[in-house]
């Protein structure tokens, strides 16, 4: 039942890791590593949130933080 939740949340890990590489290098990449990352954090929440509706706390804390992860790369994909 959890292993896409698994898989979403490591995959967005990892990107969230590669992106801020990639911004911390000053790269001309950064906007577009930034909204992968975004788009990787909206769904890791939207999955999250399938759990979270059946009581698993730590599943809605992980899409409040996926969430709050989304917006501030969707706001650094337009600055960079």
């Amino acid at each position: 039942m959890m292993v896409r939740c698994i898989e979403l949340d490591m995959q967005c890990a990892a990107i969230c890791r590669a992106s801020f590489e990639i911004m911390s290098l000053g790269s001309d990449y950064s906007s577009q590593m930034c909204r992968i990352c975004a788009d990787a954090c909206k769904a890791c929440a939207e999955e999250c949130e399938k759990h979270a509706s059946m009581g698993m706390d730590h599943c809605r804390e992980c899409a409040e933080a996926c969430r709050r992860c989304a917006e501030a790369c969707e706001e650094m994909a337009v600055a960079a």
